[in-house]
C-alpha cells in the first residue's frame, strides 16, 4: 500500500504560497466558502496520443492522513515576513491542527487512458482545504501518471513481449525508485528488480546477476557454473563481460549441467553491442545446442523507439529490461499538470471561474466537471467534458476550434469516468488490487484506434466540451477580456 511508505504527518508537503493563501483565507473568514478545483494536464507526454490515469492510490493515503501537527505549526511559527515579524498569527496555527479534512473527491480510476484537459480529479469542499492540497496532488498524480504512461508505450512496442522494470539504481531516490516501480507495472511492466517495490505493492521480482559476479571468478565459465550451483532454480546468464558469443556458447555448456540434474537453462541477458545482430546469432546457437526455450533478455538503455527499431530489424529478444529511460522519463522529466479553480458557493448558487490567457491551452474550464466517454460497441469513439449542473448532450465541440464538432451516434454507450472517491472527507472507495488496475490499463488501451497509440504523428482521439459548457466558456472568456478592456 502506498500509505507505507510516508511518515504519520505530511501536512507541510506543499509550497509556501498555498499556506498564505490559506491564512488570507481563514483572515477574511472565507475559509469555510466551498469551491470546486479540478486537477488534469494540458499536453501528453513524449509526442503521444494517449496517456495513463495513474497516482489515485498514492493521493488516496495522503488525504487520509492529512493533519497538521504541534511539530508541523512549531515549525511555521519560526517563517517571517519581509519585516522580520512572523508570517502568521497563533489562533491560525489552532485552526491548522484542530482541521479535519472535509472535501468531496470524485477521481478518474487508475489505468484509464486519459486526454488532455480532462479533469484527473475533482476536488469539492472549503476553499482553505481544496487550495492547500494543490501541491501535494500534483506531486502524487503527475509523476505516476508520466511513468504509467512511458511503461504503456514501451509494453505496446514490445507486442506482448515481458517487460522488466529494472530503474532502482538510476531513479530519483527512494520515493520516486518505489513510485515508478508501482507505475510502471500499472503501465504494463512484468515485474520489477525493485524488492522494496515486490514487498509493498506486491509486484513480481526478478534478476539474476552482474557483470560483478562473473569478473569475481577467473574463468568466465567459473562463474556460470557457481552460479547454477547456487541458484539452479533461476539461471539466466549474463553473457557480454568479455565476449558474447563466446559467452552464450559457455552458457549452453553450463545449460547442459543444468538438464542433467533437473533443472533448466532459463536463458542469457545481453546488456550490450549490437543487440540485433547479436540476438539473432544467440538464438542460433542457443536452438543448435537444443535450448529452444531458453528466453534472450535484453537491457541497455531501451526504451520504446529502440525496441520498435528492434523489431523491425528481427531481433530475437523474448524479454526486455528497461531501467533508466523508463523510471526517469529519460525524454520528458515532467507532467504538465495544472489544478484550477472553476466554481465558487456564493450564497446559495455557484458562481464559475475562468483563468483565460494570451495562449490558448492554457485558458481553464469553468464549472463542476465529469468526463462522459462514448462507444461504439467495444471501441471508444469521443470524450465528452461536461458540467453536471447543465448535463450533457451527443455533440463534442473542439474547445480550441468552434467550427468544429463531432456528433456522437444516438445508439452509443457511455461511461462517466469520474467516480466518488471521497464524501464530506471519509473514503468510500474500494482500492482495486494492483493486478486489477494493470488489467484495466490493458483493456482500456485495446479499446482504442491503433492510430492513438502511433509513437509518431499519433491520431488525435475526438475529446471536445459539451455545447453548453462551450458557451459558458466562451461567455465567461468574453467577460473577463471586455472587463479588461473596460479597465484600461
Amino acid at each position: 500500500m502506498a500509505a507505507n511508505i510516508y511518515l504519520p504527518s505530511a501536512g507541510l508537503l506543499t509550497d509556501l504560497y498555498q499556506l498564505t493563501m490559506a491564512y488570507g483565507y481563514w483572515k477574511l473568514g472565507r475559509h469555510e466558502q466551498r469551491a470546486v478545483f479540478h486537477l488534469s494536464f494540458r499536453r501528453h507526454p513524449f509526442g503521444g496520443g494517449f496517456s495513463v490515469a495513474c497516482g489515485l492510490e498514492y493521493a488516496i493515503a495522503y488525504l487520509r492522513e492529512l493533519k497538521f501537527t504541534q511539530e508541523d505549526t512549531d515549525y511555521l511559527a519560526t517563517l517571517q515576513g519581509n519585516d522580520g515579524k512572523p508570517l502568521f498569527e497563533p489562533a491560525f496555527f489552532e485552526y491548522l491542527r484542530q482541521m479535519k479534512f472535509s472535501c468531496d473527491v470524485a477521481a478518474i480510476p487508475e489505468g484509464t487512458v486519459v486526454f488532455p484537459h480532462e479533469p484527473l480529479l475533482r476536488i469539492t469542499g472549503p476553499i482553505l482545504q481544496c487550495q492547500i492540497l494543490e501541491t501535494p496532488l500534483l506531486n502524487l498524480m503527475n509523476f505516476s501518471t508520466l511513468i504509467a504512461t512511458k511503461a504503456a508505450r514501451i509494453c505496446l512496442a514490445t507486442k506482448g513481449e515481458p517487460v522488466l522494470e529494472f530503474g532502482l539504481r538510476r531513479a530519483q531516490g527512494v520515493d520516486g525508485a518505489l513510485m515508478a516501480s508501482r507505475a510502471a507495472y500499472i503501465g504494463g511492466c512484468s515485474a520489477t528488480s525493485n524488492v522494496l517495490a515486490g514487498k509493498l505493492f506486491g509486484i513480481p521480482v526478478k534478476g539474476t546477476h552482474a557483470h560483478s559476479w562473473v569478473m569475481s571468478f577467473e574463468e568466465e565459465i567459473d562463474a556460470f557454473d557457481s552460479y547454477a550451483r547456487a541458484l539452479p532454480n533461476n539461471c539466466v546468464f549474463l553473457v557480454d563481460t568479455y565476449d558474447t558469443l563466446e559467452g552464450v556458447r559457455k552458457a549452453c555448456t553450463i545449460g547442459k549441467k543444468l538438464r542433467s540434474s533437473g533443472h533448466k537453462l532459463g536463458g542469457i541477458r545481453l546488456d550490450s553491442g549490437d543487440l540485433a545482430w547479436l540476438s539473432i546469432e544467440a538464438r542460433r546457437i542457443l536452438d543448435a545446442e537444443g535450448f529452444h526455450d531458453a528466453v534472450i533478455v535484453a537491457s541497455n538503455d531501451l526504451d520504446e523507439q529502440i525496441i520498435a527499431s528492434l523489431k523491425e530489424q528481427g531481433a530475437k529478444i523474448a524479454v526486455w529490461g528497461v531501467g533508466t529511460r523508463l523510471v526517469t522519463s529519460y525524454d520528458q522529466p515532467a507532467l504538465g499538470g495544472v489544478y484550477k479553480l472553476s466554481a465558487i458557493r456564493v450564497g446559495e448558487q455557484w458562481q464559475y471561474r475562468i483563468k483565460i490567457s494570451e495562449q490558448a491551452v492554457k485558458t481553464s474550464l469553468p464549472g463542476i466537471l465529469q468526463v462522459r466517454r462514448f462507444k461504439d460497441g467495444s471501441e471508444s469513439i469521443g470524450d465528452m467534458i461536461f458540467n453536471t449542473e447543465t448535463g450533457a448532450g451527443l455533440v463534442l465541440c473542439d474547445p480550441a476550434d468552434i467550427t468544429r464538432r463531432k456528433a456522437i451516434p444516438n445508439h452509443a454507450r457511455h461511461e462517466d469516468l469520474l467516480v466518488n472517491v471521497f464524501e464530506k472527507g471519509n473514503c468510500v472507495y474500494k482500492l482495486p488490487q494492483l493486478a486489477d488496475i494493470q488489467a484495466r490499463t490493458r483493456a482500456e488501451l485495446a479499446s482504442f484506434y491503433s492510430g492513438v497509440k502511433r509513437f509518431i504523428n499519433p491520431h488525435t482521439y475526438p475529446v471536445g466540451l459539451d455545447r453548453k459548457l462551450h458557451e459558458l466558456r466562451t461567455e465567461l472568456i468574453l467577460k473577463a477580456r471586455g472587463a479588461k478592456v473596460a479597465a484600461e
